[in-house]
C-alpha cells in the first residue's frame, strides 16, 4: 500500500493539519508521500520532507496551483492516484473543498472526517452532529479520506529527510473557475484549530463591542478567540471564528465558553476539548452538561474579574 497526503499550505508555510494527516496515514501504512502543489512553494516542500514518517515529497510548482483551487488541484491529484491506495487530507476548508471532487473524478466514495482507523479499509466517523459514531468499510480500490485533525496527534515536524521529486503540472489552464481575491482576518493570536487554549463567546455577549472582554481574556491566556453560530449570525464576529458543526472543530487543552447555551451544533465542534469551562447566567444551559467546571452568573462581572486574576 502507498498513501498520498495532500499538503495544506499558503506557498510559504506548511499547515500543522498536514502533520495530523501524516500521522493518520502512518496508521495505515509506512509508505507515505506528500503532495505539495503551489507557486514558489519550494520551502514548503523542504519543510514537508523533514516531517517524521514522510518517505517522499512530490513538488509541483505552477501558476494554476497558487491559490489551491479545487478545479485545478483535483486534476493533478487524479493524475497521480494510480500509484496510491489511499488519498488523505485534513478535513479543513481546503480538504473539504478538494477531496469530494477528487472522489467524484475517480468514481469512488469519499469517506469524510474520520476520527479513527480500524484497518486499511475500515474507518470510524461521527454522524448526527457527533451523537453517534459510524464504522464505515470502503471496498474501493482507491480510498479518498479526510481526517479530523484534532483526533490524530501531529507527527514531529523535524527528524526526517525524505526525497523531494519535482513533477509537472497536470494542466496549464482551468476553464471552470478563477481566483478573484481574498479577504483574510489577520490576528496575532494562535490559529483557532491548533490553539492550546480557546475562549469563545456566544449570543449572551450581546454585541460586537462586548466581545472585547473575550479578547482581553484570550490575550491574557495566549488563546484563540472563537464564537458560537448565534454570535456569528448576529454579526458580533467574523465567520472564521465559528466553532461547531458548520464551523471549525477544535480540541484544545482548555476551552472557555462564555455566554454560550450549548446547542448541539456547537457542542459537536468543541466537546473533545480536554477541559471545558462554562460561564452562563442560566444554570439550566446545556453547556453545563459537558463542562468540567461551570460558573453561573453575569459574564460581564465574572469575565473581567477572571481576566484580572490571570497572571
Amino acid at each position: 500500500m502507498a498513501i498520498l497526503v495532500i499538503a495544506e499550505h499558503d506557498n510559504q508555510t506548511l499547515q500543522e493539519s498536514t502533520l495530523n494527516a501524516v500521522a493518520a496515514a502512518l496508521e495505515i501504512d509506512a509508505d507515505v508521500s506528500v503532495l505539495v502543489a503551489g507557486k514558489n512553494c519550494g520551502g514548503v516542500a523542504e519543510t514537508a520532507a523533514k516531517a517524521v514518517g514522510v518517505t517522499k515529497v512530490l513538488s509541483c510548482e505552477h501558476d494554476i496551483y497558487e491559490h489551491q483551487l479545487a478545479e485545478s488541484l483535483s486534476g493533478l491529484i487524479v493524475s497521480l492516484a494510480g500509484d496510491y491506495t489511499h488519498i488523505l487530507a485534513a478535513a479543513t476548508s481546503q480538504g473539504k473543498n478538494v477531496l469530494p471532487r477528487v472522489a467524484a473524478l475517480l468514481d469512488v466514495a469519499a469517506v469524510s472526517e474520520i476520527t479513527d482507523i480500524q484497518s486499511a479499509d475500515t474507518f470510524v466517523r461521527p454522524i448526527y452532529a457527533g451523537n453517534a459514531m459510524a464504522t464505515v468499510q470502503s471496498t474501493d480500490n482507491i480510498k479518498v479520506i479526510s481526517i479530523r485533525p484534532t483526533t490524530f496527534e501531529a507527527v514531529s515536524a523535524e527528524g526526517a529527510s525524505a526525497e523531494i521529486v519535482t513533477i509537472d503540472a497536470h494542466s496549464e489552464s482551468n476553464e471552470y473557475s478563477s481566483f478573484l481575491g481574498q479577504d483574510l482576518t489577520v490576528s496575532e493570536r494562535p490559529e483557532l484549530t491548533s490553539a492550546r487554549v480557546v475562549v469563545s463567546g456566544g449570543r449572551g455577549m450581546g454585541s460586537a463591542e462586548n466581545f472585547r472582554i473575550i479578547e482581553a481574556l484570550a490575550d491574557k491566556l495566549n488563546a484563540a478567540v472563537g464564537a458560537s453560530r448565534a454570535a456569528v449570525d448576529a454579526g458580533y464576529v467574523p465567520n472564521d471564528y465559528q466553532v461547531g458543526q458548520t464551523g471549525k472543530v477544535v480540541a484544545p487543552d482548555l476551552y472557555v465558553a462564555v455566554g454560550i447555551s450549548g446547542a448541539i451544533q456547537h457542542l459537536a465542534g468543541m466537546k473533545d476539548s480536554k477541559v471545558i469551562v462554562a460561564i452562563n447566567k442560566d444554570e439550566e444551559a446545556p453547556i453545563f452538561q459537558v463542562a468540567d467546571y461551570g460558573i453561573v452568573g453575569d459574564l460581564f462581572d465574572i469575565v473581567p474579574k477572571l481576566t484580572e486574576a490571570v497572571q
